[in-house]
């Protein structure tokens, strides 16, 4: 299938679903013929196409031949038959469309009023067609440059906040269910959780505190895997390129979280069967003696199939004297990263100098892991935060004292090579229960009333300081 039928075809789907699932609204709400209704999403489905071509100022002469492919028969007065690509060009057709992506379109912003008055899913049946186009769009080229990946994660990102801020009951997005085929071959013998919808993990990963720059490329990554899909999908050229990343940062910065979501969303998009996620080091892949350390990394990559593997601290497999067999270990991950290349998504982890170090003395590692991300400290407002995220899962609440408390400690904690980050929230969360305990026994000795609430309320006297806390992350 070429270029421009893959685009001409989104839009017909486009016109098509929309147009029926809106149908009942058209007298009610848009009063208009359907004629008019149908005119309405032809323009809707052109600026669509228009505003993605040109959201990085290019204009391939493969997304103008797919652009009037798609559209000039449905607006025959301003793409006629006879337009040549240069007509196009020089018309401006396409120019500064690019600005219909920075807010909801008006056809949209009606849907999602109606759905939060209702309860019903209208927008999320525009959403899903509208992403199909922007996708398609975007993968006209063989080469899908960072711009319009951004432009199409910034364009989902609004509407989604459109529907959740139109208050759409069960936000729209369990209808959308998971891009991609669910039976897949998977094992019926493994119990695996359901398939989860790409939007709903990218939610999640919303979620997390911080690491804005980590979740725009992974959004970015999970874009870029969306448009090869389509395209492999139509018989298209897909540019070859590797999926195995490198993670840096200091220790619990949230690099283990994000590669267990990314696990799930590789499976969401059929790059793997079942996603999940194994985690080993240096300890999991490197034995004692000739010969055993080979196979203990192919015993990994057998755990890992059709999942993704975190390799933690990798560096570490080149820092050992000549005996030691932690070279081996990179030459067999390098030799299965390659011969396994469709069955496993490899995530080399650890301190971003001791990372570089090793990809760069490593031609077999640089070439397989070309991109690395990377997951910076967190602050002291959003250490306060993974505090009181990791108090409240413990059913545990804290008192304006305690959150003093906890800022005072995280702002004259040393933040040198090797802080814990959200492990050092953890560890000094389980510090200031185990001091709570101690503070409740004196009450109790003292004949005090303890209530439930002061079982499950952590106070400023509960919370240590860095002196009475040691190594937290360690």
């Amino acid at each position: 299938m070429n270029n421009e039928a893959g685009l001409a075809d989104a839009v017909d789907e486009f016109l098509d679903r929309v147009g029926k699932a809106i149908e009942p609204l058209r007298d009610e709400i848009f009063a208009v013929s359907a004629e008019e209704l149908r005119h309405k999403l032809i323009i809707e489905a052109h600026n669509l196409s228009a505003a993605f071509i040109d959201c990085d100022e290019r204009h391939s002469e493969l997304e103008v031949v797919g652009f009037m492919e798609a559209l000039g028969k449905y607006l025959p007065d301003l793409i006629p038959a006879d337009l040549s690509v240069a007509d196009v060009r020089d018309a401006q057709l396409l120019d500064n469309k690019r600005k219909w992506l920075d807010e909801p379109s008006g056809l949209f912003s009606t849907l999602v009023r109606v759905d939060g008055k209702r309860g019903s899913q209208y927008s999320s049946v525009y959403y899903e067609h509208a992403m199909r186009v922007a996708h398609t769009v975007i993968g006209l080229d063989e080469y899908t440059s960072r711009l319009e990946l951004s432009a199409v994660e910034q364009f989902r990102s609004m509407l989604l906040r459109s529907i959740k801020s139109g208050g759409v009951s069960g936000n729209a997005l369990s209808a959308m269910g998971a891009i991609g085929d669910s039976e897949k071959g998977i094992d019926p013998t493994i119990d695996m959780p359901p398939e989860r919808p790409l939007d709903e993990l990218l939610a999640e990963l919303d979620e997390l505190i911080g690491l804005d720059a980590v979740k725009e490329e992974v959004k970015l990554v999970a874009a870029l895997l969306r448009v090869q899909q389509i395209r492999a999908d139509r018989g298209l050229e897909t540019t070859e390129s590797s999926r195995h990343l490198v993670f840096v940062g200091n220790p619990g910065t949230g690099k283990s979280t994000v590669a267990r979501l990314l696990a799930q969303i590789y499976r969401t998009l059929g790059v793997v069967e079942r996603g999940h996620l194994i985690e080993t080091d240096r300890a999991g892949l490197v034995a004692g003696f000739v010969g055993q350390t080979a196979t203990k990394v192919t015993e990994t990559f057998d755990r890992a199939d059709q999942g993704v593997l975190i390799i933690d601290e990798a560096y570490s497999l080149v820092r050992g004297g000549e005996r030691d067999f932690g070279r081996e270990a990179i030459d067999s991950v390098v030799k299965l990263v390659e011969d396994r290349r469709d069955s496993v998504v490899v995530i080399m982890a650890g301190y971003p100098d001791e990372m570089a170090q090793l990809i760069d003395a490593n031609p077999g590692l640089k070439s397989r892991f070309p991109k690395t991300i990377s997951f910076p400290d967190y602050d002291d407002d959003e250490l306060l935060k993974i505090f009181e995220i990791i108090a409240t899962k413990n059913h545990f609440s804290i008192d304006d004292s305690a959150r003093e408390a906890v800022a005072a400690f995280f702002a004259s904690a040393d933040r040198g090579k090797g802080f814990g980050n959200g492990r050092a929230a953890r560890n000094l969360f389980e510090a200031a229960v185990a001091r709570q305990a101690v503070n409740l026994s004196a009450m109790i000795e003292a004949s005090q009333e303890v209530t439930d609430e002061v079982l499950t309320t952590l106070g400023g006297a509960d919370i240590p300081t860095p002196d009475d806390v040691q190594a937290l992350g360690d």
